[in-house]
């Protein structure tokens, strides 16, 4: 039967974009505010300029922190990231990279995570196809990972 073959993945790890002036605390002051309502970060990714920083975060309660943003006015972005987990970070992240590049399907960004209980390394990607980056890094043996994985 085709239904025996699909394979539940899980619900996707979802990433947060935050905009925060350019000015000493201000991450803190982020990550303080998510801390208060019992809401840690997983994963975080800065970039900065002159005037803003970019913060991109990955928590342990996607739907808590969506509130948060709207009852607080945080504007903010999400999307959906896929999440790898490896053992050996240097093998692990070329052998990832190399089944990607492949099955010619484009990494937009990725960054670490903050290693998950079990200690693995874990790269957090964003890719132009998530359900055929999740297939085809799935069917190569990779181990993912997925929202409930990471909610602590």
């Amino acid at each position: 039967m085709e239904s025996d073959t699909i394979i539940d993945h899980g619900e996707p790890v979802r990433q947060f974009a935050v905009m925060l002036p350019n000015r000493v605390g201000a991450l803190a002051a982020m990550v303080k505010l998510l801390r208060a309502s019992s809401i840690e970060v997983i994963g975080l990714s800065v970039q900065d300029s002159r005037d803003a920083t970019v913060a991109r975060l990955v928590v342990s309660d996607p739907e808590s922190t969506e509130q948060l943003f709207m009852e607080k006015g945080i504007p903010h972005t999400t999307c959906e990231l896929v999440v790898v987990a490896m053992r050996e970070s240097g093998p692990g992240l070329l052998q990832c990279l190399d089944t990607l590049m492949i099955a010619e399907t484009n990494i937009d960004f990725a960054y670490a995570l903050m290693p998950c209980t079990e200690g693995h390394s874990m790269l957090a990607m964003h890719v132009e196809d998530y359900e055929f980056a999740v297939a085809i890094l799935h069917q190569s043996g990779f181990k993912l990972m997925y929202q409930e994985d990471l909610s602590r």
